[in-house]
């Protein structure tokens, strides 16, 4: 169970999807595709009712989603896709992994609020937890005590925050993860394709990259050193690198100092975990 060629198929399951992004690439390439009113004018013809209704049965929650400020993280997020099927870090995965990031993106932000001023802090874990719920759905193999672990784990993952005091945002409680990534390990496996989908959808923003943008709770180097792995690492990088470009596509400047700053983040985490 611990092969990545057990993953159900992204491009299969969700092919019209897929054929979507291939077309991005194709525009943004030969400069059809140059701004954010471009790319939410190809997502505003491509996202019809029933193409949400059929992403919703394979992810459950991206309507809603969607409904959040205009539709700013769908936008965002079919940019995040448009960034992945161009990110050099991306194509020098195998087969099996790319389908797994591809996966990853689909699901990183699908429990996310967007209300303008306010940070969503802790959607990675509630991402995560949503991705842990659907794998079986789609075809991903899980262990025999999922069914009975499964709803535990979720409400242990979800409430694992820390509240400083009623007019601050909740924070991950990075303390609860050794359970957390466990408990991940007993629902399908140590490095089972699911389990590799939900860790990195919920640490997605569990690392240190951006002044620009603190992350709510960064691990430490003791914690980077526990909780990620080297069938983890390249695609928690992928996923970082891509959802700056999410925001950073049409800003070659920002993109440029954001992929340079994870690049060197990541060069640290790698020398960490190899120690």
């Amino acid at each position: 169970m611990n092969n990545t060629s057990e993953a159900p198929s992204f491009d299969i399951l969700l092919g019209e999807l897929n054929q979507f992004i291939l077309s991005l690439v194709e525009e943004y390439k030969n400069g059809g595709i140059r701004s954010w009113d471009d790319l939410d004018e190809r997502v505003g013809a491509f996202y019809t009712p029933e193409r949400m209704d059929a992403i919703e049965a394979k992810a459950p929650g991206w309507k809603k989603m969607a409904s959040y400020s205009d539709g700013i993280t769908l936008t965002h997020v079919t940019c995040v896709f448009l960034g992945l099927f161009m990110l050099p870090e991306f194509l020098a995965l195998n087969a099996e992994q790319q389908q797994l990031a591809k996966w990853i993106v689909l699901f990183h932000d699908i429990d996310k609020f967007h209300i303008r001023g306010k940070r969503d802090t802790m959607h990675a874990f509630r991402s995560g937890v949503v991705a842990a719920k659907v794998m079986p759905k789609l075809g991903f193999p899980v262990n025999d005590q999922y069914y009975g672990l499964i709803k535990s784990w979720s409400e242990f993952t979800v409430n694992a925050f820390t509240l400083e005091n009623k007019e601050t945002d909740p924070k991950p409680d990075n303390r609860k993860l050794p359970e957390i990534l466990a408990g991940i390990d007993r629902l399908f496996g140590e490095n089972a394709p699911a389990s590799l989908i939900v860790k990195t959808a919920l640490l997605h923003i569990s690392l240190d990259v951006d002044k620009n943008y603190p992350t709510p709770s960064p691990l430490t180097e003791n914690e980077i050193r526990q909780f990620i792995s080297r069938n983890l690492f390249p695609l928690l990088r992928v996923m970082m690198l891509v959802d700056n470009e999410g925001w950073s596509l049409f800003d070659p400047e920002v993109r440029a100092r954001q992929r340079k700053d994870i690049l060197n983040a990541f060069q640290r985490t790698e020398e960490l975990i190899s120690s």
